[in-house]
C-alpha cells in the first residue's frame, strides 16, 4: 500500500527566499563581467596580449553563461503539469550542465588555442600599462561578484565544514556555477598579471602566452567541477547522507510507527524535493489515527526541511526492502 497525503494547510511551506538571492548573484555576476569583457578586449587590442585576450574571451563566455542560468531559473519556475508533475526544477540543472560545456569548449579551447597560435607567431611586446589598469579593474568586478556568490553559500554552509564542501553538497546550481566560474575568474586574473609582468621583466614574448594556455588549462578545470556537480544532480542526486538519518530518526520517533525500512529522496531543484520512506504503522490503528500520524510526520518534516515538496509512505514494499 502507498501514501501520498495532502500536505496539511498548516504545513505548506512558504515560498523560499533563496531563489531571489540565487537571482541577485547571477545580475551581479552579468554586471560585472559585461564590465570587464568589454574592457579586456579593448585593452588586448591596444597592446596585443594573447594572455588578455583569452582572458576577454573569458569573460564574453561567463557573461552568456549566466544568462543561460537566467534561462533556466525562469523555465525551473514553470508549475507543474500533466506532462511534468513533479515540476521543472532539473531545468535548471540542464542549463548549468550546457554553461559546465561551454566554459570547456568557448572559455577554455579557445584561450588554449589562441595561446598556442601566440607562441607560432609572437606578437611584438608592447606598453602593459593598460592591460595592468585593466586588470587591477576586472579583479575588483570579479571580487565583487564572487564574494555575492561566497556570502550565498555562506548562509547555507554548515559550521563544521568548507567552503568548498558547501559547494559540493549545494543543490543550488546558479550559486555554486557563479562561484565557480568566478574562482576561476581571479586565478585567470593572476596568471595573466603574472604573465605579462614576466614577459616584459624578462623581454621573453613566450611567456605571455603561455600564460593564455595555463588560463585555458584552469578553465578546463573548472568545467570539469561544473559538470560534476550539475550532472549528479541532473540524474537525479539524493540529499546528503545526515539529513537522511535525521529523516529517518524523525519518522522512528512517531509513537504511530513502528518501523522505517528504506528512505529515498530525490532533488528535483533548489528548493524542491522528493521523498518515499517503507513505513510500518502500528497494528490496529484506526483510519482516523493512520490521516493523523500521517499529518504529523509530514508537519514536522515540512517544519525542519521545507524543501520537502512531495512525500510518499510505503507500506506494501516494507518486508522486501528490509530483505534487501
Amino acid at each position: 500500500m502507498r501514501i501520498e497525503q495532502e500536505i496539511p494547510p498548516g504545513c505548506r511551506p512558504e515560498c523560499p527566499a533563496g531563489l531571489s538571492q540565487s537571482r541577485k548573484v547571477v545580475y551581479a555576476a552579468i554586471v560585472a563581467n559585461v564590465a570587464i569583457a568589454i574592457s579586456k578586449f579593448v585593452a588586448a587590442g591596444m597592446t596585443g596580449s594573447a594572455a588578455m585576450l583569452a582572458e576577454g574571451v573569458h569573460s564574453a563566455v561567463d557573461t552568456g553563461n549566466e544568462f543561460l542560468l537566467l534561462l533556466g531559473m525562469k523555465h525551473s519556475e514553470k508549475p507543474p503539469d500533466e506532462w511534468h508533475p513533479f515540476g521543472y526544477g532539473k531545468v535548471l540543472y540542464f542549463w548549468a550542465l550546457i554553461v559546465a560545456l561551454s566554459v570547456f569548449s568557448l572559455g577554455g579551447g579557445i584561450s588554449i588555442y589562441h595561446g598556442v597560435v601566440a607562441l607560432r607567431n609572437l606578437p611584438a611586446l608592447e606598453d602593459p600599462t593598460w592591460n595592468y589598469v585593466v586588470l587591477t579593474l576586472a579583479a575588483l568586478f570579479e571580487g565583487y561578484s564572487w564574494n555575492k556568490s561566497r556570502k550565498e553559500l555562506n548562509e547555507r554552509r554548515r559550521t563544521d565544514e568548507s567552503l568548498w564542501q558547501a559547494v559540493r553538497r549545494s543543490k543550488d546550481a546558479s550559486v555554486f556555477t557563479v562561484f565557480i566560474e568566478d574562482s576561476a575568474a581571479l586565478i585567470g586574473i593572476a596568471v595573466a598579471s603574472s604573465g605579462i609582468w614576466l614577459g616584459h621583466q624578462f623581454h621573453n614574448p613566450y611567456i605571455d602566452p603561455v600564460a593564455s594556455v595555463i588560463i585555458g588549462l584552469v578553465l578546463v578545470a573548472a568545467a570539469f567541477a561544473l559538470a560534476r556537480e550539475t550532472g549528479g544532480l541532473l540524474v537525479g542526486e539524493s540529499i546528503d547522507r545526515d539529513q537522511i538519518l535525521k529523516l529517518k530518526e524523525m519518522i522512528s520517533s512517531e509513537p504511530a510507527v513502528e518501523k522505517v525500512g528504506h528512505l529515498l529522496t530525490m532533488q528535483l531543484g533548489p528548493d524542491h524535493v522528493l521523498l518515499t520512506a517503507a513505513v510500518r504503522f502500528r497494528r490496529g490503528l484506526g483510519i482516523n489515527e493512520l490521516e493523523q500520524a500521517i499529518d504529523r510526520l509530514e508537519c514536522a518534516i515540512k517544519a525542519e526541511y521545507p524543501s520537502v515538496h512531495h512525500i510518499f509512505l510505503e507500506t506494501g514494499s516494507f518486508r522486501s526492502s528490509f530483505r534487501s
